[in-house]
């Protein structure tokens, strides 16, 4: 390892070649420098704009109005709904009050089951989690580009659910209030120091309460400098496909022989 002439860490390039800056290689906090017994005032300086960035997007409130207003402008019907937990202080202190329906929001959703009775195929319930910031940026498109995908191999999809105080488990009530065989979350993910617009997807197949970690799969890092929305897209629809012919999900689904690359365009 050798050093630039402004002191930052440099990783050895091939023979012949100019070595390259580590931070080029990657969105972690690495090759920050050193001042003495400390980092770098700039450093120390973006150390704590994130954090206020991670801070903002736990704290702040959703606003479901520009996510609601584009999805019914595309033609989706969409119904609110909320978790048991009653604000964003008691959301925090109390995961287990966030994976499960009011028992308004229940009574609403059983109340969108279609009237022939017959299940919908894919409910679709987007979460605002632990990242607003992720939702409004990345949550709007990756449904557009998901139900495109349903609606193409003719699966059935519920009214989209705008949770708010949501875990990752409201799904499992949600999907068993619209009668649903396979339920996706989209959720704003815990954020970190180089991102807070980090979207997750979590698939499960019979969503009911009560059902565990394990027989659940997720896409994770879906943003803007991590997985793409359309790839997203792709692979969520690849992951359905096998939940339905398996009729399973989580640690027991088989693994497809031919995983669909990324940005294969298909």
């Amino acid at each position: 390892m050798s050093g630039s002439d402004d002191g930052r860490p440099l990783a050895e390039g091939s023979r012949g070649h100019r070595p390259l800056d580590l931070r080029q290689l990657t969105a972690a906090r690495v090759a920050l420098g050193r001042s003495g017994a400390g980092v770098p005032t700039r450093a120390h300086q973006r150390f704590v704009l994130d954090h206020a960035r991670a801070r903002e997007a736990v704290w702040t409130p959703i606003d479901w109005a520009p996510v609601e207003s584009a999805l019914r402008g595309a033609g989706f019907d969409v119904v609110p709904a909320e978790s048991r937990a009653e604000d964003r202080a008691t959301y925090l202190r109390r995961p287990d009050l966030g994976r499960a329906l009011s028992q308004g929001a229940r009574e609403r959703l059983q109340g969108e089951k279609p009237d022939d009775g017959a299940p919908c195929d894919v409910a679709i319930v987007v979460a605002d989690g632990l990242s607003a910031t992720a939702v409004a940026l990345n949550a709007t498109p990756l449904v557009l580009g998901m139900a495109e995908r349903f609606a193409a191999r003719g699966w059935r999809v519920a009214p989209v659910v705008l949770a708010t105080q949501a875990r990752v488990a409201l799904g499992d009530d949600a999907g068993e209030a619209l009668g649903a065989r396979l339920c996706v979350v989209l959720i704003g993910e815990r954020p970190g120091l180089s991102a807070a617009d980090s979207l997750g997807a979590y698939l499960t197949f019979d969503p009911r309460p009560g059902t565990p970690d394990s027989r659940r799969n997720c896409i994770s890092n879906i943003r803007e400098g991590g997985l793409a929305i359309a790839d997203a897209a792709r692979q969520i629809e690849a992951l359905a496909e096998r939940m339905f012919s398996q009729e399973r999900s989580g640690v027991a689904l088989a693994r497809d022989a031919t995983p669909p690359s990324i940005g294969d365009g298909s």
